[in-house]
């Protein structure tokens, strides 16, 4: 796993030396253990290693091919490279190292972009072709490696962070704020938007292409499927689906360093766990943590029985609240706004396992194939509910209590039956939604009407794409197409790579991912259960309690802490006149978020928390 940056200059002056390497450093943290940089006619290409496969030097990059007419610099893993090294032998290929980048290079070299779709793994990668002097940028299908770009008509720059970017001086700081209800109302900012103007984001499963006179061209080469196949029978799905998902973890097992994996006590990660048990000549590492006093939020007596029944040399921790720095730490590494609270047991349960190992495996992406989010049931359930029906049943929401914790019950029933009478892309923004609509309006200032990018058509243009499907189909569709990469995966990347610590996901294994894109819904949501055939097809590996446990969100005990310990960090940030975040929203409606949770009435801890990183940031630029 590594950290990847460069640039590509057009009618001005070439970025320096400097320039690049300022660049390149600035990503140290994702490859402490190498750095390299190279340039040629305009174009320049800088590299931070962080050694996994071939540990030696002769694997480092900027990597040329003997032509040196191409060179790479490439972050991931490519877990399908042994089999594509002895394709490219037999055909008459020499290579001098035992890297996976090395065969990157030789397959683009003789398939250009093409090359791309041959590849099974996680990666982000640029090649500059001396040729045809071009810049060729692509990432994996569900986007687990992150790239971004930026282009001013003289400099075309890319990075694996942007703060890599922010070490140029052609780019400024300069904040996207017609992006800003895209924030609230999700959390994030979509690609290819990002909090800062001019710098985008190059989406998932795409390729471009960048010329030397500033020409681009992206192509989407994938998709996630969801198109029913000929499977009709549970026991079919279940025989096909447990060799598909034991390759999938075989395969990421692939390391010259030591591995563990991260063990909620979940479903997915227990599943994973019991299978690299099997596999694996010594107990595995797995890692684990809870929180004091919080049992509605702590997992690990579930993840220490899953440890106990597969032999593992497990490692719990419980936190206690944080101090206020580690919410600079979060911004920093997340360069801008990120509104997903569980990226703080995510940062510190990787560093605690990188004290151990150097790569990790986690049950990432399962809820994404198999259906395991309620919102998924909800949204299914709620389609074969007749209209007038489920307008008089969001009447009936609003009579309820407002709820006092985030993770009860009532909250989840009160949020169906709220938006229950709107339709499915809009029922499904508001239960994703930090801010609803309603709420998001209140917080512009009455005084200023700036241009702003509306927040409806983020869902609508995936659901577009699959209004064939089914709505569980067109739900998973859009899910793994929105909140996986620019929520989940963004918080993996960053939380783990901030402690230069590689993870991996079987469960976004692309074999995999096809399989369960075709399977039937039956096979994936009955009545309320979730993970029908995942369930089925590991009855016997996994634990009878795990196996029939709800699902539990991997979240932390924020109202609590922001009416207790952290309640400095809000009165710091949310109430005082001259904050910068009021510069941007209504005064008197984010201090409505704050008294209504200080007081009890509701729980806002997860607006609290979107506002907060909104207002650290703002204090950056």
């Amino acid at each position: 796993m590594c950290g990847i940056t460069g640039s590509l200059d057009f009618g001005a002056a070439s970025t320096s030396s400097s320039s690049l390497e300022a660049m390149t450093q600035a990503l140290t943290h994702r490859g402490p253990d190498g750095m390299g940089v190279t340039t040629s006619e305009g174009a320049g290409l800088g590299h931070r290693r962080l050694r996994i496969i071939d540990l030696s030097e002769r694997a480092d990059q900027p990597m040329w091919n003997d032509k040196h007419d191409l060179a790479i610099v490439f972050n991931g893993e490519v877990y399908n490279y042994r089999e594509l090294r002895r394709e490219l032998e037999s055909d008459g290929a020499k290579f001098h190292t035992d890297s996976d980048t090395e065969v990157v290079l030789e397959l683009v070299a003789r398939e250009r972009e093409n090359a791309i779709r041959r590849l099974d793994g996680m990666f982000a990668l640029a090649v500059w072709d001396t040729k045809r002097k071009r810049l060729l940028l692509a990432r994996d299908r569900a986007g687990q490696k992150p790239l971004f770009y930026y282009h001013d008509g003289r400099h075309f720059l890319f990075a694996s962070e942007i703060k890599a970017l922010h070490q140029h001086p052609a780019v400024t700081r300069s904040a996207n704020l017609k992006a800003l209800g895209l924030y609230l109302t999700f959390g994030y900012f979509p690609a290819p938007a990002t909090a800062y103007e001019n710098v985008h984001v190059l989406p998932p499963a795409s390729w471009m292409w960048v010329g030397n006179d500033g020409t681009r061209t992206t192509t989407r080469y994938w998709a996630p499927p969801h198109e029913v196949n000929g499977i009709r029978e549970l026991p079919e799905a279940t025989e096909r689906l447990r060799p598909l998902m034991r390759d999938a973890v075989r395969k990421r097992l692939m390391a010259d360093v030591p591995l563990g994996a991260f063990l909620s006590g979940g479903l997915d990660s227990t599943i994973v766990v019991g299978l690299m048990s099997e596999m694996s000549p010594r107990p595995v590492k797995t890692f684990s943590i809870g929180f004091e006093g919080a049992p509605a939020y702590d997992e690990v007596a579930y993840a220490e029985e899953a440890a106990r029944a597969f032999g593992c040399e497990h490692t719990s921790f419980r936190v206690e609240p944080p101090e206020p720095e580690l919410f600079e730490k979060l911004l920093h590494h997340h360069d801008g706004p990120f509104g997903d609270s569980s990226a703080i047991p995510t940062f510190i349960v990787s560093e605690l396992a990188r004290r151990d190992v150097t790569v990790v495996l986690n049950g990432d992406g399962g809820d994404e194939l198999f259906a395991g989010y309620s919102r998924f049931v909800a949204g299914a359930l709620s389609e074969r509910i007749p209209r007038p029906i489920r307008q008089v049943a969001a009447l009936g929401g609003h009579l309820l209590p407002a709820p006092r914790a985030h993770a009860s019950r009532l909250r989840r029933v009160r949020a169906f039956l709220d938006a229950s009478a709107l339709p499915l892309s809009e029922r499904m923004q508001s239960w994703c939604s930090f801010f609803r609509p309603s709420e998001l309006a209140s917080l512009w200032p009455s005084s200023t009407s700036p241009e702003r990018l509306e927040p409806n058509r983020h869902f609508g243009v995936f659901l577009d794409e699959v209004e064939s499907g089914t709505p569980l189909a067109q739900l998973l569709y859009l899910n793994y197409c929105t909140y996986l990469p620019e929520d989940l995966l963004v918080k993996m990347d960053r939380m783990s790579m901030a402690h230069s610590l590689e993870a991996r996901s079987p469960f976004l294994d692309a074999k995999l991912t096809e399989f369960a894109g075709r399977l039937p819904d039956r096979f994936k949501v009955r009545g309320l259960t979730t993970k029908v055939v995942l369930r089925e097809a590991f009855k016997d590996l996994v634990p009878e309690r795990i196996t029939h446990r709800a699902k539990m969100g991997f979240g932390v005990p924020l109202g609590d802490w922001f009416r207790g310990e952290l309640r400095p960090l809000i009165d710091a940030h949310l109430t005082p006149d001259r904050a910068p975040i009021f510069d941007q929203l209504d005064r008197d409606a984010v201090r409505l978020v704050v008294q209504q949770h200080m007081e009890g009435g509701r729980d806002r801890s997860q607006q609290l928390f979107c506002l907060l990183t909104l207002s650290s940031w703002l204090r950056t630029l």
